[in-house]
């Protein structure tokens, strides 16, 4: 199965409902807060953050990968997206929300999803080299202006793994190259390396710190390096991936439950919050989403080893998941009450 959408027709993202990203990041920019792009390729998973941001009144990206495309075929992903405007709306929540195409690999990748209703796509180049990233976004870029979808792309490496992306190590991002990768390629958002990293083990022990309850606290971000990109690009949008905490209690319930996820150390909730009051305008969270639904199933089949409907597991996870979904909005994001 393949990430391209095949239609007869292209469709813009604005007869589906959807935003593109540009006056969601100027809000967020002015406001001192980020926006989470949550993951999704389920109806359960959907549902969750759905109902967290409309709980919570906040702005959403809602986000599908390659890996969410190829489990659950694009065109079932596209138009259940088209039925979470419809599903919102009926609540009576306006909040904005933009369908994003997270790590597209090739322009044919994202020309399909600019085609098929997106508002917005990540073309990541980030593992060829300086020019020939800078040739594959601008050509995306290019193509997606003409639609007015908004582009995002990436400078640096992060470490880790999820879905298709995979990385034995980071890169930082080079703030000396940020201004020349800007302007070369008229990107509308550029998400950076200072630390974070996919998956939910971010961090090798040996990197982390034990705090006076033996838990293992993950060192410090690169805000140096924030810094430094902030002053070059003054209210140019920056993007964090891999921006899960790894919440200890999910965990722990996994463990308790006969889950074993070792060594899983996130990234620090406080320092997040303080990249949120910074140029970070969009936070992708999708590990602590994952691990909230698993510690739901878990504990359902565990406790009830002969259940079988898995509207019985997969409520609970859902209904965990928009928690997760409004803790972040509410604690880290900042994004509560901004819908």
């Amino acid at each position: 199965m393949t990430t391209t959408m095949q239609q007869n027709t292209t469709i813009h993202y604005s007869e589906l409902g959807f935003v593109n990203t540009t006056d969601m990041f100027k809000k967020a920019n002015e406001g001192g807060y980020a926006i989470g792009a949550f993951n999704f390729s389920n109806l359960e998973q959907l549902q969750g953050v759905l109902n967290g941001c409309i709980e919570s009144n906040a702005p959403v990206i809602l986000q599908l990968s390659k890996g969410a495309c190829n489990y659950a075929d694009p065109i079932f992903l596209r138009n259940m997206a088209r039925g979470a405007i419809e599903y919102v709306r009926s609540q009576g929540s306006q909040i904005p929300i933009a369908l994003h195409l997270d790590h597209g690999d090739t322009f044919e990748t994202c020309k399909s999803c600019i085609d098929n209703g997106f508002s917005s796509v990540m073309i990541d180049a980030s593992h060829y080299d300086f020019e020939e990233n800078i040739r594959i976004t601008k050509e995306v870029v290019e193509y997606a202006h003409k639609f007015n979808v908004t582009v995002e792309a990436e400078l640096g490496v992060l470490a880790g793994i999820e879905d298709d992306v995979v990385a034995a190590k980071s890169v930082y991002t080079n703030p000396d190259e940020v201004e020349e990768f800007v302007k070369r390629t008229n990107v509308d958002s550029l998400a950076i390396s200072i630390g974070t990293s996919h998956g939910a083990t971010k961090f090798k022990p040996e990197q982390c710190t034990r705090n006076a309850d033996g838990v293992l606290e993950p060192p410090e971000l690169r805000f140096d390096i924030l810094e430094e990109v902030e002053r070059r690009l003054p209210g140019f949008p920056i993007v964090l991936h891999g921006s899960s905490s790894v919440i200890p209690k999910y965990i722990t319930i996994i463990e308790e439950n006969g889950g074993r996820i070792e060594n899983a150390v996130g990234c620090s909730e406080v320092q997040l919050r303080r990249t949120a009051t910074s140029a970070v305008c969009k936070m992708n969270i999708d590990s602590d989403c994952r691990l909230a639904m698993t510690a739901a199933v878990r504990k359902v089949l565990k406790e009830n080893p002969g259940e079988f409907d898995p509207r019985k597991f997969m409520g609970p996870a859902r209904e965990w998941l928009k928690e997760v979904v409004i803790h972040k909005n509410t604690n880290v994001l900042g994004s509560a009450g901004k819908g």
